[in-house]
């Protein structure tokens, strides 16, 4: 398919590889979200390369993922796996790297899609050297997480104010949800310009298997009523309070009940060391002979996982999406979730899940017991829940949104440069 050079246009997700396993170490649903979005950007006519950090030398340099989508990961900073807090400092090598690409290439995009904070500063950075548009999507906001720990980073103050610079300067802001918009103009500033557009799913991939097959599959009894959650291992993730909900169930002790929880881990890294915690505590209160750890689920599996289960926990003390619960509606599996973010406007509570207070293992296990002590409801919200993903959060939609956004961003008068707030590294 011939492109248009005005719809070259560069996803930048500086510390989410969307060529990476999803389950590693820092990989979740930002890697998803631009991976999905550039692919489903693709069949739609635009031609896509989206940048990353190079976080393995043996990793190939350029992934071709489909016809005009590729990742390109760029050298930025040793090539190895560094933490998204200590990723700042190497942001101007990261731009020299991406300029230079462009160069050799012959490339020059006209937008410039950037995910989080980090990639928002290089998104700013190109603007200074080239007549490019910058869309952002947040997926976290500072914000609102320094609200929710203890220990505020030495990096707060910076990346606070690349947050604010980015939303009065970007040519526009997508929010993944009503709630998220919200927090933008009370916390972050009044200025600038803020669509909503969702986080989406493969709505083919998720919900083509039923139940009984997909339990055949990993083993689990038709009779048992599993309780799934899927993610990082990550204390804001709130998986002590899943299992510390599942050890107050009354369902535990009236049925055989299933705790799976998935997600990869590496012994030493800040994941593995949550997970030891985990498991700690599942010792604690006795529920080793219940709870199953696979590790990492590769995507080829995934689906089968959401479709075993009978519900799917996310308490988070904090999402700005939450795409594990839409995958999980997308499976007719309704989600027990923290009343927290953009969970708010994913699951509806009483008609596909249940949302509790963020941090509140009682109410986690009220919500359990409701909806396993009648599986009839349990299915009714299933299906509620397959209905309002169909409807509202299908990756193909999502792009088709955005594709209008950027053709609406084509056509408008490029806006005069502004000194930016925020200084180089010195």
């Amino acid at each position: 398919m011939a492109v248009e050079a005005s719809k070259h246009i560069a996803l930048i997700s500086v510390h989410g590889d969307p060529a990476v396993e999803i389950g590693k170490e820092e990989a979740g649903g930002q890697n998803v979200y631009v991976r999905q979005v550039g692919e489903a950007l693709a069949k739609r006519g635009w031609k896509v390369d989206m940048f990353t950090r190079k976080a393995d030398a043996k990793s190939p340099t350029v992934v071709e993922h489909a016809p005009n989508c590729r990742t390109i990961r760029l050298v930025a900073g040793p090539e190895a796996f560094v933490p998204r807090q200590e990723i700042f400092e190497f942001l101007p090598e990261f731009v020299e790297g991406l300029v230079e690409f462009q160069e050799r290439e012959g490339i020059q995009y006209q937008i410039v899609h950037t995910n989080y904070w980090l990639s928002s500063w290089v998104g700013m950075e190109l603007k200074k050297r080239q007549p490019i548009k910058q869309v952002h999507v947040y997926h976290s906001l500072g914000a609102v997480k320094y609200k929710a720990v203890s220990a505020i980073p030495t990096i707060a103050t910076t990346r606070l104010a690349v947050e604010k610079e980015c939303l009065e300067t970007a040519e526009r802001i997508v929010a993944t949800s009503p709630q998220e918009k919200e927090h933008m103009r009370s916390l972050v500033s009044q200025k600038g310009t803020i669509d909503i557009i969702p986080c989406g799913t493969d709505i083919h991939r998720f919900g083509s298997i039923r139940k009984a097959d997909a339990r055949a599959t990993l083993g689990i009894d038709p009779d048992e009523k599993v309780v799934f959650y899927v993610g990082r291992f990550d204390k804001r993730k709130g998986i002590e309070t899943l299992v510390r909900a599942v050890g107050r169930s009354r369902v535990r002790h009236s049925d055989r009940l299933k705790l799976i929880i998935g997600g990869g881990s590496r012994p030493g890294q800040a994941d593995g060391i949550e997970r030891d915690r985990i498991e700690g505590i599942v010792d604690e209160l006795g529920l080793r002979e219940i709870t199953t750890f696979p590790g990492r689920i590769g995507d080829d599996v995934l689906p089968t996982y959401f479709a075993a289960a009978d519900v799917c926990a996310i308490p988070s003390h904090y999402e700005p999406f939450g795409l594990v619960a839409i995958e999980a509606m997308a499976s007719r599996t309704p989600a027990i979730a923290s009343d927290v973010g953009g969970l708010q406007f994913s699951v509806k509570t009483e008609e596909t899940g249940l949302l509790c207070p963020p941090q509140d293992d009682a109410a986690f296990a009220e919500a359990i017991d409701r909806i396993l002590g009648d599986m009839e409801w349990r299915d009714r919200l299933g299906e509620a829940a397959r209905k309002r993903v169909e409807d509202k959060f299908s990756w193909d939609g999502v792009a088709a949104q955005l594709s209008d956004l950027y053709e609406s961003l084509l056509k408008e008068e490029p806006a005069e440069e502004g000194e930016s707030l925020v200084k180089a590294i010195a």
